[in-house]
């Protein structure tokens, strides 16, 4: 990412210039933004340091046997000395209309320059800005995604494996999986690899901002995924403190803590934040443990050249208590599936490293170039079951954006064209036996500890070039045309007890086309019509493979192992989206609503042969349909003396379906709320104290593809409360969670028929709990 743009100097014209018609005219410095028509200097004074807005307004003389001495005194009024007034005012003019002096000041944070620059994109797009995240508990990336239209993200157990979904992406995958279904991103660097994305490195502490694409406007970053993509942006030594603490601890055993600095020394700024964590758990077996690093360092050669290199590491350790059914997360959220807790059922992490760089180039003040790499190292150790899964992870990627702005014929023209690639060097799994003895030790009891009774080697490389232009064919009526190149491989090869090879490459064109108009100064009008496509993550086409035989191979049968690699299809779809955003009278909306056509749409359902391998079977499905409506309000209900009542609503409607399936007709597709509300009214005091309450609103979620059998629809109320003192780094919340201490299910991986049955395919959210957390910084 780049440093904050250097300061350029300015001219303002000489007293004693002739007078000219007044101009409206933009003038840059550093991170404040001016608009004028005559510069000032005394009158931008600001007490303190702090952002300010201030205008004057000097009437000329109507007939030149008026007096000067009215002018002058409106003109002391409001804050112009009289030599100012006499300076900006001619000693003779003609008849005129009033003359206009508009002078303003307008600090723009990180997040809001984020903002202005999505705002280029003809489709939904939002952005979260850490500092309002920071005023209650950040325990996993749910916390920070939480009020996100559109964004379904569910923790379980305390664990950093969320359920996530944006327009029903990855809808069916369950927790502790790598993510499917979008593009995920540290400062512009693509984290999803071939394998889908992993998820231990995502410690929401240490963030500026995060950036929500939903859908196809993820394009500009190569992100042709259904779901879009989500980029989080992290501190420099520009914007963070010198030396900051924060801690957090509370109900199920959490305590988390945090250090961090960061500076600038000369051309060079660092920033480095170190995490560690702990949670006992609410319900049994979910015990969860974390270390985190987080750093990168900046260095600027010259005012068009900059260069930020980044390096992440965290290590995790999630217990893992199963699935239950309905009724027993009614009764007992608190108990494990049995016989996990027995086996001390855990996922391991042992140490996940990253490094990346991204380099700018400034070629001229209309074009610029943006190139990038990162490397990754994910070991996992999956000891859920009788049977072990150990798996390593190491791939590359990078990224080339060149962007230019260009007037054409009178037209604003934006270009951007980019390359993202990212492979495997060397991806592997291996099974072995880790439980041999015990009740539940089955066919394993007496054999070798260790024993390997699998090893299947992955391989996958993901190429997109994308192309994109937006050009302002009218006044306030922008056009985008664009497209992309895909090309795709995977391979899957089992290597022991048996040999089993399957290899996959394909070629793909993804295009798309949009508008924004803006009627009113306050209102956007955009829509948009493209395609999307989403490979199979190279681990998934072993899981769809066939089971081993009994007979020949009872061990690898048992543990529920799959002897070969099955086909499947890129999932492609055709989505069209139209939308508004904008504010009017103390509001700020927006709203979406989009429609995909989809094909080969990547399933996943959990049988009793698939749950006994602790995963989940994966396939095609028929056609599909996702449709929805995504709809958030900010308003300012009362304002007085610096204080501020405020209500945000975020409202997901959420239409998945069938399109004629030879089994399920019209169903609609499981695992995900039909209806999703969040919605807070919030106090923000001048003297510092704030206060909150909020409110969770889920309809009930199919749990069988049958739509048989459900979780039943939930209503959670939360409360913050906290102190910042005013112009000091420091500050204090406290957070109590799920009030009533509703019993619910946060998650559910759907089983494939209930047949009147209840399936074990849900995990519980927490009970009532509080929390508390201190946050001091010192520059």
């Amino acid at each position: 990412m780049e440093p904050p743009p250097m300061p350029r100097p300015f001219v303002t014209s000489p007293p004693d210039a002739p007078p000219r018609r007044p101009t409206h005219r933009t003038l840059v410095f550093g991170s404040y933004l001016f608009s004028s028509t005559i510069f000032l200097p005394h009158a931008l004074a600001a007490p303190g340091g702090e952002t300010q807005a201030r205008h004057a307004t000097v009437h000329a003389a109507r007939t030149p046997h008026a007096t000067t001495a009215p002018d002058t005194a409106r003109g002391t009024s409001r804050g112009l000395s009289p030599a100012a007034v006499r300076a900006a005012t001619p000693t003779a003019t003609p008849p005129s209309r009033p003359e206009v002096i508009s002078v303003s000041r307008q600090r723009q944070t990180p997040a809001t320059r984020a903002e202005a620059r999505l705002a280029s994109i003809p489709g939904a797009t939002s952005v979260i800005d850490a500092q309002k995240t920071l005023k209650g508990r950040n325990f996993t990336s749910a916390d920070a995604l939480s009020f996100q239209p559109g964004v379904f993200a569910q923790s379980s157990g305390g664990g950093d494996g969320l359920r996530l979904s944006i327009r029903g992406s990855g809808i069916a995958t369950g927790t502790n999986y790598f993510r499917s279904g979008m593009l995920m991103m540290f400062d512009g660097l693509p984290v999803t690899t071939p394998a889908g994305t992993p998820y231990e490195l995502f410690e929401p502490l240490g963030l500026r901002y995060t950036e929500v694409l939903r859908g196809a406007n993820a394009f500009d970053y190569g992100g042709l995924q259904l779901g879009g993509a989500i980029n989080y942006v992290t501190q420099t030594g520009y914007d963070a403190q010198k030396y900051q603490a924060r801690v957090e601890a509370g109900s199920f055993g959490y305590v988390k803590e945090q250090v961090s600095s960061g500076a600038v020394i000369g051309k060079f700024d660092y920033f480095v934040s170190v995490t560690n964590s702990y949670r006992g758990g609410y319900q049994e077996n979910t015990k969860a443990t974390s270390f985190g690093i987080n750093a990168n360092f900046g260095y600027r050669f010259n005012d068009r050249v900059s260069t930020r290199a980044f390096f992440r590491y965290r290590q995790t350790v999630n217990g893992y208590p199963g699935y239950l059914t309905r009724d027993q997360i009614l009764s007992d959220p608190k108990q494990s599936q049995s016989p996990y807790y027995s086996w001390g059922a855990h996922r391991i992490q042992p140490g996940t490293k990253y490094y990346g760089d991204m380099t700018t180039i400034r070629i001229d003040d209309a074009s610029k170039i943006e190139l990038g790499f990162n490397y990754q190292d994910a070991p996992i150790d999956i000891e859920n079951n009788a049977t072990s899964q150990v798996w390593g992870y190491k791939t590359v990627a990078g990224v080339l954006n060149y962007d230019r702005h260009d007037v054409l014929s009178g037209h604003k023209s934006d270009t951007q064209f980019g390359i993202l690639t990212y492979s495997d060097l060397d991806a592997w799994q291996t099974n072995h036996i880790r439980v041999n003895s015990g009740a539940n030790a089955g066919l394993f009891a007496g054999q070798p500890l260790g024993e390997t009774l699998r090893h299947v080697k992955y391989g996958g490389t993901e190429n997109y070039f994308h192309l994109r232009n937006n050009t302002e064919v009218a006044h306030n009526l922008w056009l985008t045309a664009a497209g992309a190149l895909a090309f795709i491989g995977r391979e899957s090869d089992v290597t022991y007890p048996n040999r089993s090879h399957l290899g996959t490459s394909s070629v793909n064109f993804i295009p798309r086309g949009g508008f924004r108009y803006i009627p009113y100064h306050n209102i956007e009008i955009y829509g948009n019509v493209s395609r999307s496509i989403q490979p199979p993550n190279d681990w998934n086409y072993n899981y769809a493979g066939a089971y081993y035989n009994a007979a020949a191979y009872p061990l690898q049968n048992y543990a529920g192992e799959n002897s070969t690699s099955g086909r499947l299809r890129n999932q492609t779809a055709t989505t069209f989206e139209i939308g508004t955003t904008g504010h009017y009278f103390h509001n700020k909306w927006s709203l979406s609503y989009y429609h995909s056509a989809v094909r080969n749409e990547l399933l996943t359902v959990m049988t009793p042969q698939s749950e006994a391998a602790g995963t989940s079977i994966y396939g095609n499905a028929s056609p599909t349909t996702h449709q929805g409506v995504e709809f958030s309000l900010e308003t300012e209900l009362l304002k007085w003396s610096g204080n501020t009542l405020s209500l945000r609503q975020a409202y997901t409607y959420q239409d998945f379906r069938y399109r004629h399936d030879a089994v399920f007709g019209h169903n609609r597709l499981p695992g995900i709320p039909e209806h999703f509300y969040q919605g807070e009214i919030h106090l923000d005091m001048h003297n510092g104290f704030y206060a909150g309450f909020n409110a969770q609103v889920s309809s009930k979620v199919g749990a069988s593809y049958d739509m048989t059998y459900f979780a039943p629809s939930y209503h959670i109320y939360n409360a913050n409360i906290g102190y910042a003192w005013p112009r000091k780094h420091r500050e204090v919340f406290l957070s109590f969670n799920n009030l009533a201490n509703k019993h619910y299910a946060a998650i559910v991986v759907p089983g494939y028929q209930s047949a009147g049955k209840q399936l074990s395919v849900m995990q519980p959210g927490d009970g009532f709990g509080v929390f508390a957390g201190v946050s001091m910084g010192f520059d």
